[in-house]
């Protein structure tokens, strides 16, 4: 089963074309190398190809030494400050067991760096008339583009594959 290309003209197989462009129906389906160009994006390290400059991006991350620090329980083996706080985020940091714990303990260690500040959505949005000491719900925004985020590790991808830049604030 197959059909020619709307591009090139070329008779392709059922497997040469996405869903997407299948569903076209003939005549107006253009072929995966049409429609992505051919591989145009490669990697300068392994020379690996890649079909956007997106897939590169987030492969470059495999060429990162693995010299950052958790910055609760010190271990030194993540890529970057985003993969650190996942680690604690994640619960399995050893500094502080679980979840809700290490979210909280990941908050007031943000909160106790200068350089984060910035970085710092405010209160939480319930208080029941006092100080509440527990974590807003989006707690962290970035300074760019104003996007709120629920966990510091999303605010240093979002910063990291968005706008270029490592977040260096925390301590890093």
């Amino acid at each position: 089963m197959g059909r020619y290309c709307s591009a090139c003209d070329e008779w392709c197989s059922r497997s040469q074309f996405s869903s997407n462009q299948w569903r076209k129906g003939d005549g107006c389906s253009r072929c995966t190398s049409c429609v992505g160009g051919g591989f145009k994006y490669q990697c300068g390290e392994c020379y690996r190809e890649f079909n956007n400059q997106n897939e590169l991006n987030m492969h470059m991350q495999v060429h990162r030494p693995r010299s950052v620090a958790c910055p609760i329980c010190g271990e030194q083996r993540f890529r970057s400050g985003a993969n650190a706080v996942q680690h604690v985020e994640s619960g399995y940091c050893t500094g502080c067991r679980g979840q809700d714990n290490a979210r909280q303990q990941i908050y007031e260690y943000a909160r106790r760096q200068s350089g984060m500040q910035p970085y710092l959505n405010g209160t939480p949005l319930l208080t029941n008339g006092g100080y509440n000491n527990s974590v807003p719900d989006f707690p962290y925004q970035c300074t760019v583009c104003a996007k709120s985020f629920r966990q510091l590790s999303q605010l240093l991808q979002h910063q990291d594959q968005k706008h270029g830049r490592y977040t260096r604030q925390i301590g890093y």
